[in-house]
This record gives structure tokens, sequence and C-alpha cells, in this order.
């Protein structure tokens, strides 16, 4: 794993880092919340630990500007006040698991490895309820549609149809089928109820975009293409 430690206490950070340094792991150290904060958000971990009380940003604050920001690393808490009120704060702030001080070093690295196996198997699931091409993206659970990180908003007819398009990604679909998997039997696929709709969907994914993803096969059907 790689670990970013976030800990005012230099002789705690030391302890922590040469525990997970020997269970090979890298690791990063911070010694206050703002500089913790930027390494956050330049560099990739697995599981970042942070104390509560440090200098220029607590523990809560750091966390909750990481999760404004739509940061889902997993956080401990490292606290010298394990009460449920705390807790409620910590929990309510984004953060994954609370360690009290003082702690047994085997606890701390149970703690960060139950913390990355469960993210690691969210992410997986994420990935399976996540429709991509190119940088449009689909999330199936939420039904959220974003294209260059922008949301798009879609009506009901809109989402179905992208998404029918999106999961034959690269392959032309035709009239009859859209008509048939998007709309019902009874659907004309010769009307130009299909043709509105392709048009609406292009005007919120391909406008203004260098790229276009929506193409019409003439004679053929229709693709959305990477």
């Amino acid at each position: 794993m790689k670990i970013l430690i976030v800990e005012d206490e230099v002789r705690l950070a030391t302890f922590i880092q040469k525990g997970l340094e020997e269970n090979a792991h890298l690791v990063d150290i911070a010694n206050d919340g703002e500089a913790g904060l930027q390494l956050a958000f330049g560099n990739e971990y697995d599981v970042i630990v942070a104390d509560v009380n440090m200098p220029k940003l607590n523990g809560y604050a750091m966390t909750q500007a990481l999760r404004n920001e739509n940061q889902q690393t997993p956080i401990l808490m490292l606290t010298a006040m394990g009460s449920l009120a705390d807790k409620a704060t910590g929990y309510a702030a984004g953060i994954d698991d609370f360690l009290v001080k003082p702690f047994q070093f085997e606890e701390l690295l149970m703690r960060l490895t139950a913390l990355h196996r469960r993210s690691s198997f969210n992410q997986l699931q994420s990935r399976k309820n996540l429709l991509k091409v190119a940088d449009l993206e689909m999330d199936l659970t939420s039904r959220i549609v974003q294209r260059g990180g922008k949301y798009i908003a879609l009506t009901a007819k809109e989402y179905m149809l992208l998404e029918y398009l999106m999961r034959n990604r690269n392959r032309i679909v035709s009239r009859i089928d859209i008509a048939d998997r998007v709309w019902d039997a009874n659907m004309d696929p010769a009307s130009n109820t299909i043709d509105t709709y392709i048009n609406f969907l292009r005007k919120k994914i391909d406008h203004g975009q260098q790229h276009k993803l929506i193409h019409t096969i003439i004679g053929m059907g229709y693709s959305i293409q990477e």
C-alpha cells in the first residue's frame, strides 16, 4: 500500500512510518493538515492516517476538504478523544475509521489492511456499474451521466437510449433494434422519433465538444464510438 501519514507529533509519525515500511508499504509524511491536504490532492494513496488535532488544519477539516472535492481515499483518524460525540463528528466529515491513542501498531496495521481491502472491493463494484465511452461516463447505480466530469441532465427516455448505445459502444445499432429495446414492439422505427431523441442526445453530449461520440451510419443506424 501507499500510505499518507498526517501527524504533527514527529516521534509518533516516525514510529508509524518505520513499522509500515518494515511491512513493505510506501509512506509519505506531512506534519500539519495543510501539508497533508496538498499531498493528498497531488498523489494517489491507498489509505490516509491522520491525527485530529494538528496545526493549520485539523483532521476533521482536512477530511471535509477532501470529500468536498470527491476525494474518496479511506481515512483512519488517530485521536485521544474516543467519545461517541467525537466519532459522530468525524464520521459526519467523512472519516472511515478511528483508532484511539495509545494503540498497538499491530491493530493499526490490521485496520489499514481492512480499509484498503474494503475500498478495493467498492472500487471494483463501482467499475462494474459504470459505462464509459471516452470521457463520457454513466453510473448505473446513481443514474448520473457526466462528460469530462460535467453533469448532464437527461430525461428518462434519453437515459434509456444513451444506455443502450453505450452498452453497444463501437457497434452499429439499427433503428429496429433501438425501437424494440428502448421503446416497445408497437413503435414504428420509420418514424422520426428516434432521430429526434438522437438529436437531443447530440446537443447534450457532443455540443461544443471537439471529439464527437454519437454517429449516424447512413442506411444502417447509429453508433457511439470512442
